[in-house]
């Protein structure tokens, strides 16, 4: 299962660095579409959201086996936490842009 793994990853890989080739050849605009977009906003808000998690539990001296375990998880918790709260984050902008229009 591994090896399966290791293969798939090396071809992935592979062929991403030879598709850039290709297209830095070519010089041709590279247009992003908005799932691209979406998935790296998604990716960069829950990494400043870890960032920071990760600054204030350090900052209030919180043990770090507490919040970061060293095998119960195959993922880190705070990581995990991060990404749930950047995927509710665009339903709490609206749920707040709506309690304002409903104010003003």
């Amino acid at each position: 299962m591994k090896t399966l793994i290791i293969v798939l990853l090396g071809g992935g890989i592979v062929i991403s660095v030879r598709t850039r080739q290709k297209m830095m050849m070519w010089r041709s605009p590279y247009r992003s579409g908005a799932l691209a977009k979406a998935i790296t906003q998604l990716v960069g808000t829950a990494g400043g959201i870890y960032l920071s998690l990760e600054l204030l539990l350090t900052f209030l001296g919180i043990p770090e086996n507490l919040w970061n375990p060293p095998s119960a998880y195959y993922f880190k918790p705070l990581a995990v936490f991060s990404i749930f709260i950047a995927i509710f984050q665009p339903y709490g902008q609206i749920i707040m842009t709506y309690i304002q229009k409903r104010r003003g």
